[in-house]
């Protein structure tokens, strides 16, 4: 299975990190090792100062595709879930201004998170999902699918122009403002509407 990751997808997010708005999805991609194992600490690395959060909402690919049309996409997957891509900010900005990939930077061990999974049905427009992230009870990030640049569907018909998708491959479809620092100790929490889908403590 792979992970593949949606960037600049919000334009909040964007105008946040002073980044280019882009005329096609950013897609890369992240390694089953960066998956977090479940009731697992995330433990900050030891090669970056600066590890942000970015909470995403996540599909789970259920059936073989490539080259799926917008109008078909939905066939592909019927979970929807929530988690967390951790960067490495200052590996990153690092890695950008060489004009090098993303990859240490996003998909070192224990980079992503992957909350539970809930069935598409559960919700009236999957265009329309409220999702958010609390910090030690604070709530840093708040989103909405509806301010995606490219739709769920969108991002299934245009990921899978390069790469076949498989039954449980996952996707995560992008960050809106208000990533930070996590710091030793932090208690992350993310919930889809009001239903906390992930709990994660930072060491």
């Amino acid at each position: 299975m792979k992970l593949i990751c949606i960037g600049r997808n919000y334009t909040d997010h964007i105008e946040e990190l002073q980044n280019e708005k882009p005329t096609d999805p950013v897609v890369f991609l992240k390694p089953d090792t960066a998956i977090l194992l479940k009731k697992q600490p995330f433990f900050i690395p030891d090669f970056s100062n600066d590890v942000h959060h970015e909470v995403e909402v996540l599909i789970k690919i259920n059936r073989v595709g490539k080259h799926i049309d917008k109008k078909f996409a939905h066939k592909y997957y019927d979970q929807i879930g929530l988690g967390i891509d951790f960067t490495a900010r200052d590996l990153q900005s690092q890695l950008k201004e060489k004009g090098l990939p993303w990859e240490k930077a996003k998909a070192f061990d224990g980079a992503a998170v992957i909350g539970d999974w809930l069935p598409k049905t559960n919700f009236e427009d999957l265009n329309a999902l409220h999702f958010s992230l609390k910090r030690n009870d604070d709530t840093v990030q708040n989103g909405n699918t509806s301010l995606m640049l490219w739709k769920i569907d969108e991002i299934i018909e245009y990921v899978s122009k390069y790469f076949t998708l498989k039954i449980g491959d996952i996707i995560f479809t992008g960050t809106p403002s208000g990533v930070g620092k996590v710091h030793a100790n932090d208690l992350l929490k993310g919930y889809i509407e009001d239903k906390e889908m992930f709990s994660i403590t930072v060491k």
